[in-house]
């Protein structure tokens, strides 16, 4: 009968990475995405000139990579947890 360790390890350097920067990477785009909302609904004339078209390509590159950066953590803390429970199973 397999048991499921009673105790399990802390998450990687690597894991902590993946989530900091990710949730990092995604909170950056949301808020250059509602920058570029407001400064659109006032002028948008504006839009295209400054900084405001780099605001806005930070949430376009912003969200996929902060989605890959997220099914990455997924897949390396499934893999962890997968070898933690075949650990637990040889015991």
């Amino acid at each position: 009968m397999a048991r499921m360790p009673t105790e399990s390890r802390p998450p990687s350097i690597l894991e902590r990475i993946l989530a900091y920067a990710s949730l990092a990477i995604i909170a950056t785009a949301l808020l250059s995405f509602f920058a570029t909302l407001i400064v659109g609904l006032n002028d948008r004339y504006a839009m295209a000139e400054g900084l405001w078209p780099f605001v806005y390509g930070i949430s376009l590159i912003g969200l996929p990579l902060g989605f890959i950066l997220l099914i990455a953590l997924l897949i390396i803390s499934q893999r962890r947890r997968r070898a933690e429970f075949r650990r637990g199973e040889r015991q």
